[in-house]
């Protein structure tokens, strides 16, 4: 999978949802005082221009990000990113972390691409960082269980294998076994083949109450391919419900009914 590059992806509809929804949990991550880890499987590049070519290919920016009127600390962290690089910027995941946590809390950052990896070094090394270029199955299954204790994990493949979604349960599951501590978020694509069924299945029948989900259809999908975005959540902090609903509330432009 090494010819995925989310330049082509960034601020795309689904990139909202994980996003709103991933600042909201490590804002409640952050509430008390003690360090936290946060880790991330694909990392991308960590900063990306959607004034580029591949953003504007796409199309998915203007019906994502350009139509959205986000709130809160997703808001926050973007308004901080744009300051500092310019009025077309948008963070990947990586940048959007380091954006919202604290000095003292600790990144760990996956990514297998080399000129994603190279990028990813230019735009987020620095104290606090740790920048691997390997795969971020094996790389999260090796990292964990991070110090600090406390913290989360997104799982963000491209899924352009079949074969990733029953890896990403399994690796999911793995993280979480050596991490009873750890929150684990994973990023998933709904499609009309419904390949994501299985996986949503598998964790929840395993987790029961420590297992969450959050789907969201796109209010203008293309004809073809992907319709939504999903989400799901092992070992959710206390009230993400509540967490969940708060991010989504602005963005009703860009997605119909949950």
């Amino acid at each position: 999978m090494l010819s995925y590059q989310h330049a082509y992806h960034a601020g795309g509809p689904a990139d909202l949802h994980k996003h709103a929804i991933l600042a909201e949990l490590l804002v409640r991550l952050t509430e008390k005082s003690r360090p936290i880890s946060y880790l991330e499987s694909h990392a991308g590049r960590g900063l990306y221009d959607l004034a580029a070519p591949e953003a504007m290919r796409t199309g998915e920016a203007a019906a994502g990000i350009a139509r959205a009127a986000p709130e809160g600390p997703f808001a926050t962290a973007l308004a901080a990113i744009r300051s500092a690089h310019g009025a077309t910027a948008y963070p990947g995941s990586p940048l959007l972390a380091r954006t919202l946590l604290r000095e003292h809390d600790q990144l760990t950052l996956c990514e297998l691409h080399p000129a994603e990896h190279a990028a990813l070094r230019d735009a987020l090394a620095g104290p606090g960082v740790s920048i691997h270029r390997r795969d971020g199955h094996a790389g999260l299954l090796a990292l964990t269980p991070p110090k600090p204790r406390r913290g989360l994990a997104l799982l963000d493949p491209s899924f352009e294998v079949k074969d990733e979604y029953a890896q990403t349960a399994e690796t999911a599951l793995g993280v979480l076994s050596r991490w009873p501590e750890g929150t684990v978020m994973i990023w998933y694509p709904l499609l009309e083949a419904a390949r994501h069924a299985p996986m949503i299945a598998r964790l929840h029948d395993q987790l029961g109450e420590a297992f969450a989900h959050h789907e969201v259809r796109f209010a203008d999908p293309a004809p073809r391919g992907m319709y939504g975005s999903g989400l799901a959540i092992l070992n959710p902090p206390y009230g993400h419900a509540a967490l969940i609903a708060r991010a989504m509330a602005p963005l009703g432009a860009v997605f119909g009914p949950a």
